[in-house]
């Protein structure tokens, strides 16, 4: 890679500049996300009591409608769906229903239809690392930021690997060593730019696959979806346009543990739920989460005849879909131990080299002075630079709106410098 001297200077001013801004919120990204992947072990434990039981010798589970029964005696919310036992040891978990996407959990021991614990998510330690994750507990405005945030962390990889590419002279020793004998500013930008560096790749990887849940990129991905047929099939998400067969309900709904029973015999693999009808007209519609994609089907089921409506296999999902679940896995760590000790180290190194980049900038900076990189006076941005940059911000519009103001601000300035008396 032959490098642009004036290109580089100027990327490294701009790199600087926006590295000071995210700095603080990469560092809550990298440690909510770190303590994140953790959720299901740390509610296991705190929520032990509830989530399992203690599985009796020989004994078998009591009817579905059984446990259902229990869950109707507490309170008059309605149960939105069922979590089918996974092992002998797990409890039956009951989904109310509650606020947002939040979680209302009622737990019950299979062997007595006895409730062992309740669940409510916005109460929990993880709901509230998840919530700072996404959205700073701000809310939409939060989620927002953080979208305006990961979109510019992604051009601040984009643009450090091009800075920190030697200029002149390729040596394998310097993309791993940290130097330790030129003092301590550069030991600390050493630490910054080679950790950064070989983590920017599975850290581009990893912001692609949080990039989905935003606000605006994630409905733009949805709108793609949509135009090129590349989503989900319909009714994979929901019954809507589906209805069972009212003439049959004078004989009333078929019991919960036919609707098992239809589950079991598909084979289903993973985390099997069955959502309840919401009306006289809805149905029952199983799904399974398996860690690999393509194990995964969705049942819809007359909730008077137990009839098969309709049944969606993974491969009528499209390739856009199927590419977003991809990485958004690999963004929470999934698929198994290795991937998610992988995201862990990514997301740690990460918050080291941000920090070492702030030491690095602290030490470099005169006192009393912001001591930013001078970019050239006289430099102009390629046609290449341009185009790159206006993909980028086609493909994040908070990012190309960010940009936009910075211009409108930079152009007052120059504007306002003008106007001054000499």
């Amino acid at each position: 890679m032959t490098k642009s001297k004036s290109l580089n200077q100027w990327l490294w001013k701009w790199h600087v500049i926006a590295g000071l801004v995210c700095l603080p919120f990469i560092a809550i990204l990298c440690i909510t996300g770190s303590i994140y992947l953790f959720k299901s072990n740390v509610n296991n434990y705190l929520y032990h009591d509830a989530r399992f039981v203690s599985a009796p010798e020989n004994a078998k589970p009591r009817l579905y409608s059984d446990q259902l029964n229990s869950v109707k005696a507490l309170s008059d919310d309605r149960i939105m769906s069922v979590t089918l036992p996974s092992s002998p040891e797990q409890a039956t978990a009951f989904r109310r229903h509650a606020k947002g996407h939040s979680q209302n959990m009622v737990y019950v021991n299979p062997y007595t239809s006895q409730v062992s614990g309740i669940y409510q998510q916005e109460k929990t330690f993880m709901y509230t690392v998840r919530k700072l994750h996404g959205e700073l507990l701000l809310g939409r405005s939060g989620s927002l930021f953080v979208e305006l945030v990961a979109s510019w962390f992604i051009v601040l990889a984009l643009t450090g690997i091009y800075i920190w590419w030697p200029a002149k002279r390729f040596s394998v020793k310097g993309f791993f060593v940290v130097r330790r004998s030129q003092g301590r500013r550069m030991f600390w930008r050493d630490m910054h730019s080679v950790l950064a560096f070989w983590m920017s790749l599975l850290m581009l990887v990893i912001l692609a696959g949080g990039m989905p849940w935003t606000e605006i990129f994630g409905d733009n991905l949805k709108w793609v979806q949509e135009q090129t047929n590349t989503g989900y099939p319909t009714h994979w998400r929901d019954a809507k346009g589906l209805s069972s067969n009212a003439d049959l309900s004078s004989a009333g709904t078929i019991p919960l543990d036919q609707v098992v029973a239809i589950s079991k015999a598909r084979g289903l693999d993973g985390k099997v739920s069955i959502k309840f009808p919401v009306s006289s007209k809805g149905v029952y519609t199983i799904t399974n989460q398996a860690r690999w994609l393509d194990d995964q089907q969705v049942i819809h089921v007359d909730q008077y005849s137990g009839d098969v409506i309709k049944a969606l296999k993974w491969e009528q999902v499209g390739i856009l879909v199927e590419l977003r679940q991809i990485f958004m896995r690999l963004h929470q760590g999934e698929y198994g131990k290795l991937n998610l000790i992988i995201v862990l180290i990514v997301a740690l190194t990460f918050f080291v080299a941000t920090a070492a980049s702030l030491i690095s900038y602290l030490m470099r900076k005169p006192k009393g002075q912001w001591g930013l990189p001078k970019a050239p006076a006289s430099f102009k941005v390629g046609l290449t630079i341009v185009t790159m940059i206006a993909l980028l911000a086609l493909l994040f519009p908070l990012f190309g709106a960010s940009l936009v103001l910075i211009l409108l601000v930079t152009r007052i300035q120059g504007l306002a410098r003008l106007a001054r008396p000499v």
